[in-house]
């Protein structure tokens, strides 16, 4: 099969041919939240609970085309397939060679993956391949809810009667009368088609040539690890296919929630040659991260003095009245200062005013909620560039403009340490207030 691979960065726009993305006019304009509900589980999308992201994902597009030959893309990246056509959107801070060193840092550090404890080579990793190094974050996370265990029907034959008993086969297999009862029980079992199909997975990556290693990471995915080998005895390699055909409907159970997570990344990851060349002229897989949430969560990971609100945790909330009413989540905060992440490019931007209206009217009210003095965007460039300011009138405020240096260095270990020292600038001109 010939792929149709088109490649385009993040917030930007290239003219192709028509016949080229015709097949892509099935997304443009077209909610992501839209796009799940008609029925496309191969679709993994990053935050995967919409709301969790002050952005509105959820009405976000992955891309619009414009006319006949303009496709145009926003901040969401990663890769996205209908059939034999591959789009392929890449952070704009990509090199010309593909190699995406910011996506890729930003998933190290968003999903503590270190990728210098493997035998990592970034020249030939692609965004859909990742999902092998976001394994051990989602078994963590799904088994802090402890081991997955569902109902399972079992049929006895014996003296030790606990259930229904089986009338029919009774008769057929204990007459005469041999002091042995046939009885059904439903009991709960950690050995079920959920824990197999994590079983798979791990055994899977083991064998993988450059990711086997990230099972033993840390302490933690071994304990998990372990405890998933332990609860399913039964594995046989040869069943994958009768364990994935047996996932296909997703986990739907009130505390094991992050099962689902689990359950839909395992999928795609043993799935992923056959998601990769399209298995149905309808079907739209791939794997999509929204910028503005990854910037935002990356962000949280070296502002570590800067309480992060969690809106879906209701974790952080200020009011904008009294009696806590009209709740706001500020990106961050503390007693100095109030930062908003803003991934968009403000490379270009040659004066605080310059920034969308609406940005600067919540910044305002922010402001005056807490009576902080200086406010401040956090947004990537790759522009060498000081701190933007301006005063406010009225209540003398000062508004800045913050902006990290991405680093364009030529192989991934220099881009590691350029990003460590971008870092810690961007953290001392922030702490310098």
């Amino acid at each position: 099969m010939n792929n149709n691979l088109i490649e385009i960065a993040d917030n930007s726009q290239r003219t192709f041919e028509p016949q080229r993305i015709e097949p892509l006019r099935r997304l443009s304009g077209v909610p992501i939240k839209k796009i799940q509900l008609e029925g496309n589980p191969n679709l993994l999308v990053f935050p995967q609970s919409l709301n969790e992201c002050s952005d509105k994902i959820q009405d976000s597009s992955i891309i619009t085309i414009e006319g006949e030959s303009i496709l145009c893309s926003g901040n969401i990246m990663g890769f996205v397939g209908i059939n034999n056509t591959r789009l392929r959107i890449c952070s704009r801070f990509a090199k010309e060679d593909k190699k995406d060193y910011f996506l890729h840092y930003m998933l190290q550090h968003v999903f503590s993956i270190n990728l210098f404890d493997l035998q990592y080579n970034s020249d030939n990793i692609d965004i859909f391949d990742f999902l092998i190094y976001l394994f051990p974050a989602f078994l963590k996370r799904a088994y802090q809810q402890g081991l997955y265990k569902e109902y399972q029907t079992h049929n006895y034959n014996d003296t030790n009667i606990k259930g229904r008993i089986d009338i029919a086969k009774h008769i057929r297999q204990n007459v005469p009368f041999t002091g042995r009862i046939a009885y059904q029980t439903r009991e709960y079992a950690y050995n079920n088609d959920v824990t197999q199909l994590v079983r798979h997975t791990i055994e899977y990556i083991r064998q993988h040539h450059f990711t086997g290693g990230i099972l033993q990471n840390d302490a933690d995915t071994k304990v998990a690890v372990k405890a998933i080998e332990q609860a399913t005895p039964t594995y046989n390699r040869h069943e994958r296919v009768k364990i994935i055909n047996r996932n296909l409907r997703p986990v739907n159970h009130p505390y094991f929630y992050e099962y689902r997570n689990l359950q839909q990344l395992c999928l795609q990851i043993l799935r992923h040659e056959e998601l990769k060349y399209g298995s149905t002229d309808r079907e739209i897989y791939g794997i999509l991260f929204d910028g503005a949430w990854l910037w935002e969560e990356y962000l949280a990971t070296i502002l570590t003095n800067f309480k992060h609100p969690r809106n879906k945790n209701r974790e952080g909330v200020r009011y904008l009245f009294n009696e806590k009413r009209g709740p706001r989540y500020p990106d961050f905060y503390n007693q100095d200062i109030i930062l908003d992440a803003k991934y968009k490019s403000n490379s270009q931007k040659k004066h605080v005013a310059e920034i969308d209206r609406d940005d600067i009217h919540q910044m305002v009210s922010y402001m005056w909620m807490d009576k902080m003095s200086v406010w401040g965007f956090v947004s990537p460039t790759d522009i060498e560039r000081s701190v933007i300011s301006a005063s406010l009138r009225g209540y003398n405020g000062e508004i800045r403009l913050y902006q990290l240096l991405v680093s364009s260095a030529d192989d991934w270990k220099t881009f590691v340490h350029q990003m460590r020292e971008n870092e810690q600038v961007l953290i001392d001109e922030i702490e310098s207030c």
